[in-house]
């Protein structure tokens, strides 16, 4: 090969390679957050004369089932949202903080 044709290519070569490590390199694309999931919570109180079984979603609870111990029948607690605790809708005192419900019949 000429000299002077392997220096011209030599050169091009040069500057085609200085230009492409002289233009910023794109920042690699931000992963998306995953998005936040509550944290679920099974709490058990038990005691002499029941069992109770609590259901927190993200720190507020959802569900509390209580299972006296004595015979008598299983309950679920349906907490009241969006209200104080121990108030019905007309303000007055209900005793509990939500509204109790039992199973009739189990499939």
């Amino acid at each position: 090969m000429h000299p002077i044709l392997r220096t011209s290519t030599l050169a091009a070569l040069w500057l085609a390679l200085s230009a492409t490590a002289q233009t910023p390199a794109s920042p690699p694309e931000a992963a998306a957050p995953l998005p936040l999931t509550p944290r679920v919570e099974r709490i058990t109180h038990e005691d002499a004369l029941s069992r109770i079984d609590e259901l927190r979603v993200g720190g507020q609870t959802q569900r509390i089932d209580v299972q006296p111990k004595n015979g008598a029948p299983a309950y679920q607690i349906q907490p009241e949202h969006g209200q104080p605790a121990g108030l019905d809708g007309a303000t007055q005192p209900t005793g509990n903080a939500g509204r109790s419900s039992w199973r009739i019949l189990s499939f």
